[in-house]
């Protein structure tokens, strides 16, 4: 029978949050998924240290993709050996080609405007009216007439030295839905400790050679089960709030449950539902077995996925 397993880790956090590595077993022979095991990362163990015990796990259950909600490429800046002329003039074209099609974006969308200034007013006036009947999730960030939001995101502009080609792609994508749905914008490094960062590339190294690492966003996920119609609205504004979150993570995993044949053993779910970096390696490690299937979003090249292996899911 042959059976392939994923892993995913959430790494977001503080130093002494209870980290879970997620291990999903995938019998592809008959289509059965389980949730193998939820292995506690603990930063302060005699017998063996946490960095230790990702490597050992890898071996053990013989992972080849794991996903993770960390940056694993860097911004342009951080590598550049050239004089910089700043980032309007930069010649790498991992900047330049994000910064030409922010131009176009603003000038199109300008455009618009100029035809029939008041009709633009009132649509735009209409986008930040609060109805909760309107179906945000469906409407394109980078349509036009463009959001108040996101056109103030970029008129703020790429910045090389933080930014990726990767987070541009994702504002064109899901800036409005994410701000609207859990009043947050993507940033690669937003919320990145540099203990973490320099913890990850210490990782890397001792890696199997044969071991793929991806990246991927537990909301930019939550968006899309949304789409796909498997989690309600309320699901999602539930999701973040402190009295009500656990509840909110209960009914999004049983509808995963259901939507994706998932067996979870009853301890397990508890633990997903009381502790939510378990349940966001979870949803990590759901990504990476839709990748498997082939479902997840041609990302353009423009965007760089070959350097940040990031994973949008198709459901």
């Amino acid at each position: 029978m042959k059976i392939q397993n994923i892993a995913g880790l959430c790494l977001k956090g503080g130093r002494k949050d209870n980290f879970y590595f997620c291990l999903l077993e995938d019998f592809q022979d008959n289509g059965r998924l389980f949730l193998k095991s939820l292995l506690r990362v603990q930063e302060e163990d005699d017998v063996i240290h946490g960095d230790e015990a990702i490597r050992k796990w890898i071996d053990k259950y013989s992972i080849q993709d794991m996903v993770i909600d960390f940056p694993l490429s860097s911004p342009a800046c951080k590598n550049c050996k050239l004089d910089c002329d700043g980032r309007h003039s930069c010649r790498d074209s991992a900047v330049s080609d994000v910064t030409k099609k922010i131009d176009e974006l603003l000038k199109v969308d300008n455009e618009v405007r100029g035809k029939d200034p008041k009709a633009y007013e009132r649509e735009r006036n209409l986008d930040d009216e609060i109805d909760y009947s309107r179906d945000v999730i469906n409407e394109k960030t980078d349509h036009h007439i463009l959001s108040r939001p996101f056109k103030r995101r970029l008129r703020k502009g790429y910045l090389p030295y933080w930014n990726r080609p990767i987070d541009f792609y994702i504002w064109t994508k899901y800036y409005d839905q994410l701000l609207k749905m859990f009043n947050i914008s993507y940033d690669s490094f937003g919320n990145t400790s540099l203990m973490l960062y320099f913890r990850l590339d210490y990782l890397k190294r001792h890696f199997p050679l044969n071991f793929s690492l991806y990246e991927a966003n537990v909301y930019i996920f939550m968006v899309e089960l949304l789409r796909a119609k498997v989690l309600r609205k309320r699901d999602l504004e539930d999701f973040l709030d402190i009295e009500s979150g656990a509840d909110a993570r209960f009914r999004i995993i049983e509808a995963v449950e259901k939507k994706f044949s998932i067996f979870i053993y009853e301890s397990d779910k508890e633990t997903l539902v009381k502790f939510p970096h378990a349940f966001q390696s979870f949803v990590l490690a759901l990504v990476g077995w839709l990748h498997q299937h082939n479902q997840s979003l041609d990302i353009p090249e423009w965007a760089r996925p070959n350097q940040s292996h990031f994973l949008i899911p198709k459901v």
